[in-house]
């Protein structure tokens, strides 16, 4: 599968980005924070340390990544998540990762797109409470589905913008050497994310 490579590169402080054609993935580098995007299956992320659920309020198995995530992990996960639910939108709470290649998840419930408000505010929420949790806990990788994308109807190029404005926000309140990953589910998908992701960091 062809992938698309951008690495931002510094000059006279102003990142400029360079693209290139690998097999690898779209990436971008903001000071010492990596963003990476690909196509593929969120629960085998084996280079990741922690995977973040799109989870529902009560964080239970379910459709989409939340099924994926609770069948690759075990029913043991279910069983740890009891003492957290029920969340809100925008919040996240983490719990280990059971039988994922991960060590830990990390579920964010997003909201409903028109039904819950202010959507782009409490979409932002879950990956700023995410990203949080990720810092105090010295996680040095995650990988994050588009959230709020699927069920939750959440338009997609709006959706990408609020997730990367967020993280780009952040970035001088993560430690350095942080990858932070988006796994997609096709290749439409990431194109929306390489656009929007390359417009911010224009």
């Amino acid at each position: 599968m062809n992938k698309i490579k951008i690495r931002a590169l510094k000059y006279r402080g102003i990142f400029k980005p360079r693209v290139e054609q690998r097999d690898g993935v779209l990436e971008r580098q903001i000071g010492r924070i990596t963003i990476e995007c690909i196509v593929g299956d969120i629960a085998a992320q084996k280079d990741c340390r922690a995977v973040v659920n799109a989870a529902n309020a009560q964080l239970l198995p379910g459709g989409g990544v939340a099924g994926a995530i609770h069948i690759a992990a075990g029913p043991g996960l279910a069983v740890e998540c009891r003492k957290w639910a029920p969340i809100k939108p925008g919040e996240a709470v983490m719990t280990s990762g059971h039988n994922l290649p991960n060590q830990y998840v990390i579920h964010c419930l997003g909201p409903i797109y028109g039904k819950d408000k202010p959507s782009d505010l409490l979409l932002a929420n879950c990956y700023r409470n995410a990203l949080k949790i990720m810092q105090e806990n010295k996680i040095d990788s995650i990988a994050f589905p588009a959230i709020s994308t699927g069920v939750f109807g959440y338009p997609k190029a709006e959706a990408a913008r609020v997730a990367f404005k967020t993280i780009i926000d952040m970035v001088g309140q993560l430690d350095p050497d942080k990858r932070i990953r988006f796994v997609l589910h096709t290749k439409s998908d990431l194109e929306i994310h390489q656009k929007v992701l390359s417009e911010l960091t224009a």
